[in-house]
């Protein structure tokens, strides 16, 4: 499967704003109901669930990424069930060591 370019994700998370009819001006540009946009991740780039957080105000962050495309979004998804788009990037790597490792030559 060829990596979907940065532009194609942008292009797609547009997408998903103009099909979602809650979406208001005053959200940011890249917002749509969590369980869609979940459903499009893994549908157009095959991404999953990798790890979840808990930012303020009770929204959980949560990375999505696949090992076939090495794409990688990061979401954000508010008490309303909002999921808005935070970053979106290629070449995600699972599992590395820290830069500045003890006896690294860092």
């Amino acid at each position: 499967m060829p990596k979907p370019s940065l532009l194609v994700r942008i292009a797609v998370a547009f997408a998903l704003l103009a099909g979602t009819p809650s979406a208001q001006a005053g959200e940011p540009p890249a917002c749509a109901a969590r369980a869609l946009v979940v459903k499009k991740l893994a549908e157009r780039f095959g991404e999953t669930l990798r790890s979840i957080g808990l930012h303020a105000d009770d929204a959980v962050v949560e990375v999505y990424s696949s090992e076939s495309t090495g794409t990688w979004t990061i979401l954000v998804t508010h008490t309303d069930g909002m999921s808005c788009l935070l970053a979106a990037g290629q070449r995600w790597e699972q599992d590395v060591a820290p830069i500045d490792a003890p006896g690294s030559d860092a």
